[in-house]
């Protein structure tokens, strides 16, 4: 083999490896891509079902029922409600009223089943993706009342 044709051979050989590497790590990124989606997009529509992501909001006072591991909580932005269906552990600081991240899917039937759950620590802190949406809901809300 000529030393030009073994050149060629080599870039070759490492384009073709970058390739399958850049594919390997867009593969896990775009597995590991939760979405922050908000009680009132899920009414609305705007969310696949099966679709992993994340549903924010807070939990609905006298929503929280449990049965064993299982819980069922209603999960709001103060202007549309979804319940959610979690088995497992909740965090020690979930309580109703205080804000909550869940991961999962919606059903078909739209019930948000849970694989994680995460309670904020404070009731005066929110992430201002979480902030913006409620915001967003609230003027909604009052956009349809007058």
């Amino acid at each position: 083999m000529k030393p030009r044709h073994r050149r060629a051979a080599l870039i070759v050989g490492g384009l073709a490896a970058l390739s399958v590497a850049t594919a390997l790590v867009l593969h896990a990124l775009n597995s590991s891509i939760a979405l922050f989606i908000t009680p009132s997009q899920i009414v609305a529509g705007d969310v696949p079902h099966a679709a992993l992501f994340r549903l924010g909001g807070l939990v609905e006072r006298g929503s929280l029922k449990r049965d064993g591991l299982t819980v069922h909580f209603v999960i709001t932005d103060t202007a549309k409600q979804v319940p959610v269906v979690y088995t497992g552990i909740l965090p020690d600081l979930f309580a109703q009223g205080r804000g909550v991240v869940a991961q999962g899917t919606l059903g078909p039937h739209g019930t948000f089943h849970a694989t994680q759950v995460l309670a904020k620590h404070s009731a005066n802190y929110m992430p201002p993706e979480a902030r913006d949406a409620i915001q967003e809901a609230k003027q909604a809300g009052r956009t349809l009342q007058q």
